[in-house]
């Protein structure tokens, strides 16, 4: 019977996989180079993917997303390096005549902040959690120019938007990013994606806290038609369940 539920269990999954990559082939694809690309989520919101090579881990992508609004934009997360950032900042400048105001940084990997050096040499405000600060100054690496303790609200371009933090999870630091008013929500690397297999790079992981995070992510956000994880196809709220169901099994082991 437990072999049965498990056998669902994947099919369910698998289907759902299927459906969300289906589903995303529909949204208009914006194809920068061959290591980055922008999927148009939903009106003024694009998901930015980039492709990195390490050492590591090998030829990966990760996610970041662009808001855009009367040409002035906020980027969430920046790719892996410096001159991946300037492609994206001169593609939107030059192509889309989109000039970005702002980048939140959601915790202190480089798939989150390797472009910040390049982006505060322009003098774009950057914002970050102070842990994140901390970390950066500890690690050597570029530091946000404005920093907030557990929450942050503030209005751009008529829309509200909101960093949070819940708690340690993929990093001590991971914030997330939502948009109430088109119930988007940016959950960088402490959402997986369906497609995940596991918890991914838990190098700087809290995996006994990373739950209870989500959980509180989960009850505090329940309106959400959209789930950026920050690797991986974007989907639902499912991926909020989805990722404590990784947890749990990686607390097995």
């Amino acid at each position: 019977m437990v072999f049965m539920n498990a056998k669902f269990v994947f099919y369910i999954l698998f289907c759902s996989c299927s459906f969300l990559s289906i589903a995303q082939q529909k949204n208009k694809v914006i194809k920068i180079n061959n290591d980055i690309e922008l999927i148009q989520l939903k009106d003024s919101f694009f998901i930015h993917t980039n492709w990195f090579e390490s050492k590591q881990f090998g030829r990966f992508a990760s996610n970041g997303l662009i808001f855009i609004k009367n040409g002035k934009a906020i980027l969430i997360d920046t790719p892996n390096n410096n001159e991946q950032t300037s492609q994206i900042f001169n593609y939107l400048k030059d192509s889309m005549h989109v000039t970005i105001e702002k980048v939140i940084v959601c915790h202190f990997h480089s798939d989150c902040l390797g472009g910040l050096e390049y982006l505060n040499q322009l003098g774009i405000e950057s914002i970050g959690l102070d842990l994140t600060k901390n970390i950066c100054i500890d690690k050597n690496l570029p530091v946000p120019s404005k920093t907030f303790k557990d929450k942050l609200e503030f209005n751009f371009e008529g829309e509200k938007v909101i960093c949070r933090y819940f708690g340690p999870g993929h990093t001590v630091d991971n914030i997330i990013v939502y948009f109430p008013k088109d119930k988007i929500l940016f959950g960088g690397c402490m959402i997986k994606s369906l497609s995940a297999s596991g918890l991914g790079n838990i190098a700087d992981a809290v995996v006994d806290k990373w739950g209870t995070t989500v959980e509180k992510l989960q009850k505090t956000y329940k309106n959400i038609d959209f789930v950026i994880p920050g690797h991986g196809d974007f989907g639902n709220s499912d991926l909020l369940k989805y990722t404590i169901s990784l947890i749990k099994d990686e607390s097995k082991e």
